[in-house]
């Protein structure tokens, strides 16, 4: 009859449903407390004014609320009952799922009780860890369930409503509200309901006695036994890891805790009248002060003990043990678990060395992997639940572990070890259970004297199961399945566990732990992620993310823990593994805490990088030719035999010296840089990337992205440019650091598998660009704007000369000490290294902003030419009349402020053009890359581009073509008013004139082939009749027609000297060089 009733009960089926629904419902509850509880998150209908005093009403008469006869309270929630029923709905559905479960509950716990089951956690392993589950699942229900202030009010305004729309309550409104009253004060009910399931929850905790006083020992014990360690025995090395408990020497010691402490707190009765249960719970109360009850929802094990135990007579002894061991607990155990931490540390970095260098071993000694990893994880979740509610005590430093990221970094790196060596362990262990467990097992079943029908067919199909397995299936990478072996397993439990049972488990241990041993088994071949996470599972920390952080600060601030530091965002890919079905809104997708760790790491190491690439550059800007000044000077004053110096003075160090050491021991500060930079890069060989709720992380990438950053602001603070002052750096001194900053980030691939190559050219690739991927300034927009502000500008005012001899600029010599030398910003070396800076791309944002500033010149042009129109018509209908001519010009005006304009232009495109030469080595067909590239053109495309922007709809291109004809007229009938500047004189050392003018040919040439060409008109012919119109008035102003006209014919591609001889005779022009030599004479002589 007992095993008839065994067989139908399903106790088996059972506990695995309820258990995973208890979680469900558990998170659900801690979900709601915690929606209820954040003012930003709270249900709006909560926190609406209006419903106050329905919500004052409903908690003040709550289950038993009046909704008919107290209307005015309820007001609020009659105008808004289709609302307030949306609103509330499904928080009443996840309380009425309380219910059903606490009945569920009830009716299972009552069936074993009536079952009288045999518990025993050596024996039948999970039917008994099944059933305290269930009991402790239950009660943190219950538990947390109190914890919600505002389940009234959501229950009390959703039968309200419902009432209001439906004209009656809810049906299961009743019970509900009982079930709230009754667990007002939660602890005193659920001991009264526990009551009659004393003695199963005793004899199951019972069974603790042996394994828990074994898993907690102190770290010197652990120590002295060499726990862990595979080396202490070197013969045994190859022996496989097994011994009659397998699955307890993995169980979580939190878990058993939570038994201990929960369970004699529900059927405290044998506290008195059993010692073994005593010093069990004793043991336990010891071991810490806070127990999780889910997530970061903690219980005060001796508050709430002391509490309890306080209302009830004849316990004032269990009060005096509540308190002895609360005073162990916060004099001793943070010391104590700080050993065992620091004694895993230890034992796991020696584990994973051994099973790296023999992955081999991982099929024997998987049990040491999954032992490791459970008493691991057991110590990092109690600094976690006692860091974020730490007790006040005079030794805070228990408390926190500056080192946690070892610990957490081995635990990656066996679990990491354990994946990527699957098949050796999955090959070993189908083996062993085709060859080894399945005999045992046969011969166990064999030596049985009584076998009942169904156990005999659970067992023979295990027996056959096992049997059929081959090594091929793994080499065929078949899926395995176990799921129903391990199932029907517990059922077995189940069924012999049961009073009267025809096959008593209890006196069969031996079925017992070949059956938990093979259960093990085929977990580490079908189930060994299930494993690894139930064993190594550090997800809680998603719940603490204060906690989190500040364990990542403690650790990064220790120099020996930052090559662990991967460890933190590494170990946010368990997060995903925390959610429940129940619950899927309960965490939220988001990477803050696994950005923010890799930001950080990124950060350290990109500034340790560049530290590196700054100490490199000031040694190589120590080798420039410029500082070598120094020592030609001190070199010539040897060889002269100068006065030796004075013995104050100090000698300047050559480069080179820091490398002389006469002692190995002192570290400079380019070694320490070294050493962080080798420590934190050792991080990244973590992994090379991760999964964090279904995103891909590469760690690698963040490094790249903050160098990126970083690289581009140093560059551009390297070029110390200075907008007030107008100070800049000269670009072959930038391109000399920069060239010092990628030679030495190319040695950051020894350290770390990153693309430098791609990092530098991105980097510079940016730079040529207006604004950065960051959208700051580049070196392209410094330089650009500085060229045109202070070079640019102060040359249109004739401080600066540009040089044709020399190729550059040169500053003129003034009363005022200028801020920069022009020759040492725009002589062909740095140019050449400015255009190396900025490329085509950055020259052509550079053309771009001198274009505008020549547009703006033109459109000033047209308005005067436009003012003077009617004379210059005249003037170029009578070009060939002098007198007539003379009269117009004294009715002209403005032409000075007209060749002023076109020698701003000419200077322009004089400094555009010397810039762009020393990008010749880029060969491009097409004109404008070509010109942008560096090679010439006849029409310049940028300049036609810029002044074809400037047509306007109402202007017709013949009215265009007709003033800049006239433009040109004007230019040539205002050309003798040079002679009034005394700057006009042409500087043979320069080759031009010292106010510029010498650019008109280049501005005139220029600007007449654009213009023509976008009116489609002939340039040779309209620079023809310029050099007509001009030469009538310089013909008795020979030495400037020369410097003038002639090279003009000379850089033009639209005409020849013939031309200019058809013109201005050359027997004149030789009169003119003639002229002006000899006032060089006259003034240099």
């Amino acid at each position: 009859v007992a095993l008839t009733a065994a067989y139908m009960y399903k106790l088996a089926e059972k506990l695995t449903i309820l258990n995973e629904r208890g979680n469900g419902v558990l998170i659900r509850m801690n979900y709601i407390k915690k929606l209820c509880a954040d003012p930003k998150l709270r249900p709006s209908i909560l926190t609406d004014k209006a419903m106050e005093p329905a919500i004052k009403y409903i908690n003040k008469k709550f289950p038993n609320i009046d909704f008919r006869g107290n209307i005015q309270h309820l007001t609020s929630i009659q105008r808004q009952k289709s609302e307030v029923l949306t609103a509330t709905s499904s928080y009443y559905d996840s309380f009425m799922d309380v219910i059903e479960f606490r009945d569920h509950v009830y009716e299972l716990l009552n069936t074993i009780d009536a079952c009288q089951c045999f518990f025993d956690i050596s024996v039948n392993f999970d039917f008994t860890k099944n059933y305290l589950d269930l009991i402790v699942t239950y009660t943190s229900v219950i538990i947390t369930l109190s914890r919600i202030d505002d389940k009234k009010a959501l229950v009390g305004m959703f039968n309200c409503a419902h009432e209001m729309t439906n004209g009656s309550s809810d049906p299961s409104y009743p019970r509900l509200g009982q079930m709230f009253v009754e667990y007002d004060h939660p602890w005193r009910k659920l001991t009264e309901e526990f009551g009659p399931h004393t003695r199963s929850v005793t004899t199951a905790l019972l069974s603790l006695k042996m394994l828990y006083p074994r898993r907690n020992l102190p770290a010197e014990q652990w120590r002295s036994a060499q726990l862990l360690s595979l080396l202490s025995a070197p013969a045994a090395m190859l022996d496989p890891a097994c011994c009659d408990t397998m699955a307890c020497e993995y169980l979580s010691m939190e878990v058993m805790e939570r038994w201990i402490i929960i369970g004699f707190l529900l059927c405290h009765s044998s506290l008195n009248s059993n010692q073994a249960s005593q010093e069990l719970w004793k043991m336990a109360l010891r071991s810490g002060i806070y127990l999780i009850l889910t997530r970061d929802e903690v219980l005060n094990i001796h508050k709430v003990s002391e509490d309890l135990f306080d209302s009830i007579k004849g316990y004032s002894k269990r009060v005096a043990d509540i308190k002895e061991c609360r005073e162990h607990a916060i004099v001793n155990s943070g010391a104590m678990h700080r050993e065992r931490r620091n004694f895993l540390r230890g034992a796991l970095k020696e584990l994973f060395k051994v099973l790296e260098d023999e992955p081999g071993l991982l099929g024997p000694k998987a049990l040491f992997v999954f032992m490791a990893l459970s008493f691991s994880r057991d110590e990092v979740l109690w600094l976690v639940r006692h860091s974020e509610n730490m007790p006040k005590i005079k030794t805070p430093e228990d408390y926190i572990d500056n080192q946690m990221a070892e610990l957490l970094f081995h635990m990656e790196k066996l679990r990491g070890l354990m994946r990527k060596h699957i098949h050796v362990v999955q090959r070993y262990h189908v083996q062993y259970l085709a060859q080894y467990d399945a005999l045992v097992l046969n011969d166990t079943i064999q030596n049985m004297y009584v076998c009942p029908e169904e156990e005999s067919v659970l067992m023979t199909s295990f027996v056959s199961t096992l049997s059929a397995l081959s090594i091929k299936q793994v080499d065929n990478k078949e899926e395995f399945d176990f799921r129903a072996l391990r199932l029907d397993w517990l059922r077995l439990q189940a069924y012999t566990s049961v009073n009267k049972a025809p096959l008593p488990l209890k006196d069969y241990p031996d079925l017992a732990k070949v059956m938990n041993m093979i259960q093990f088994h085929t977990r580490t071949v079908d189930s060994l992620e299930e494993l690894l996470q139930e064993t190594s599972d550090v997800s809680i920390l998603c719940f603490y993310p204060r906690v989190f952080e500040k364990m990542f600060i403690q650790s990064s601030e220790e120099m020996t823990m930052k090559r662990y530091l991967m460890a933190f965002p590494s170990v946010c890919s368990h997060f995903g593994h925390c959610g429940h079905p129940l619950c899927p809104e309960e965490v939220s997708v988001h990477l803050r805490l696994c950005v923010t760790f890799l930001e950080q790491i990124a950060k350290q190491t990109s500034s340790v990088v560049l530290e590196i690439c700054a100490e490199q550059r000031n040694l190589h800007d120590q080798l420039l030719p410029k500082h070598c000044a120094e020592t030609i000077s001190a070199a010539r004053h040897r060889k002269q035999k100068k006065p030796v110096q004075k013995k104050g003075e100090v000698q300047k160090e050559k480069p080179g010296a820091e490398s002389l050491r006469k002692d190995r021991t002192v570290v400079t500060n380019v070694d320490k840089m070294h050493l962080m930079l080798t420590e934190l890069c050792s991080s990244y060989s973590l992994c090379s990337d991760f999964i964090v709720f279904n995103h891909i992380v590469v760690p690698a990438e963040f490094l790249l992205s903050h160098l990126e950053t970083r690289l581009s602001e140093t560059i551009v603070i390297m070029a110390n440019y200075n907008q007030t002052t107008q100070e800049i750096a000269r670009p072959s001194d930038l391109l000399a650091g920069i060239r010092a900053y990628t030679t030495n980030l190319h040695s950051l691939s020894s350290y770390v598998n990153v693309d430098v190559t791609r990092l530098v050219k991105s980097v510079l690739l940016q730079q040529t660009q207006p604004l950065d991927s960051c959208g700051a300034q580049t070196v392209t927009t410094i330089y650009t704007n500085w060229f045109l502000e202070s070079l640019l500008r102060q040359a249109s005012n004739s401080l600066i000369v540009h040089c044709p001899t020399m190729q550059c600029f040169v500053s003129q010599t003034t009363d005022n000490e200028p801020t920069f030398r022009a020759e040492e910003f725009s002589d062909i070396t740095e140019l050449q290294a400015l255009a190396e800076l900025l490329g085509p791309y950055g020259l052509k944002f550079l053309s771009e902003n001198l274009m505008w500033h020549i547009t703006s010149q033109v459109s000033e042009l047209k308005k005067m030419v436009i003012e003077n129109m009617d004379i210059l018509v005249q003037m170029k209908n009578n070009f060939d009349k002098p007198e007539e001519m003379s009269n117009l010009k004294k009715r002209l005006t403005g032409g000075e402020n007209v060749l002023k304009r076109m020698t701003i232009i000419g200077v322009i495109l004089s400094f555009r053009s010397m810039a762009q030469n020393c990008l010749k080595d880029v060969t491009l067909s097409v004109s404008e890359l070509a010109s942008a590239a560096g090679l010439p053109c006849d029409i310049d495309p940028a300049l036609v581009a810029a002044i074809g922007s400037m047509q306007t709809d109402n202007t017709s291109i013949d009215e265009e073509y007709k003033l800049s004809r006239l433009l040109l007229v004007y230019i040539a009938v205002s050309l003798p008013t040079l002679a009034l500047d005394p700057n006009s004189y042409y500087s043979r050392e320069h080759g031009g004139h010292n106010n510029n003018i010498h650019c008109l040919a280049m501005a005139i040439n220029q600007l007449a082939a654009a213009m023509f060409t976008i009116q489609n008109q002939s340039v040779e012919q309209q620079l023809r009749e310029f050099l007509m119109v001009s030469g009538q008035f310089l013909m008795f102003r020979l030495k400037y027609y020369n410097f003038i006209t002639s090279p003009i014919v000379e850089e033009s591609p639209f005409l020849s000297q013939d031309m200019l001889e058809s013109c201005f005779p050359y027997v004149l022009l030789r009169n003119a060089y003639r002229e002006v030599y000899r006032s060089f004479v006259v003034t240099l002589g």
